[in-house]
């Protein structure tokens, strides 16, 4: 299930937790922030590679395209046997920005995005079938867990894809990883 959990940026402890999602896309929306769900077009088995994966969501994605103007459309996948799974979880959680915006539709598993808009801390918990656009500039960060399973389309209005401007702030390491919040729900 799809959760949005409010928090005053200093006080993590203190969080607000929304589960309909009407309710969640209604508070993203104030800050610019796009949640919805999306339905696949055809079936296809959760082994199917990334071209199979794209065109099961073509139309969705078409109709982003045309709105936005993205360049490049990608699938990334990554689980518990990952070899590089605890450096990458790393680098997501260090709060930053994007010139660009970020769209992730999650097609399979769950990540925890947390956006940090003047002095509140919005925590986004995405599910298959969850698509959410961070804006540009927007100070963020992303768990994937200790054990991460998902698998998203990545779009980008750049050729470069994804490219962070890390803040510095170490606001991260004060509110709950994936694993905790899931716990706490």
């Amino acid at each position: 299930m799809s959760a949005l959990t409010l928090y005053p940026a200093n006080q993590p402890q203190q969080g607000n937790t929304f589960r309909d999602f009407a309710g969640i896309a209604e508070q993203l929306q104030g800050i610019g922030v796009r949640f919805e769900r999306w339905q696949a077009d055809c079936e296809f088995a959760a082994a199917d590679d990334a071209e199979t994966v794209l065109k099961a969501y073509q139309s969705s994605i078409d109709k982003l395209k045309q709105e936005y103007g993205f360049q490049s459309v990608d699938v990334i996948s990554l689980n518990a046997d990952h070899p590089n799974k605890d450096a990458l979880r790393q680098k997501f959680l260090a709060e930053h920005t994007h010139s660009d915006f970020e769209v992730r539709f999650f097609v399979e598993g769950k990540g925890l995005f947390y956006l940090h808009v003047g002095d509140q801390v919005y925590a986004v918990l995405c599910e298959q079938g969850d698509l959410i656009s961070v804006p540009a500039n927007t100070t963020h960060w992303f768990d994937m867990g200790e054990n991460p399973a998902f698998k998203c389309i990545r779009l980008f209005t750049t050729e470069d894809g994804w490219v962070a401007e890390f803040t510095g702030n170490p606001i991260a390491e004060s509110f709950p990883t994936l694993d905790q919040y899931l716990t706490a729900l």
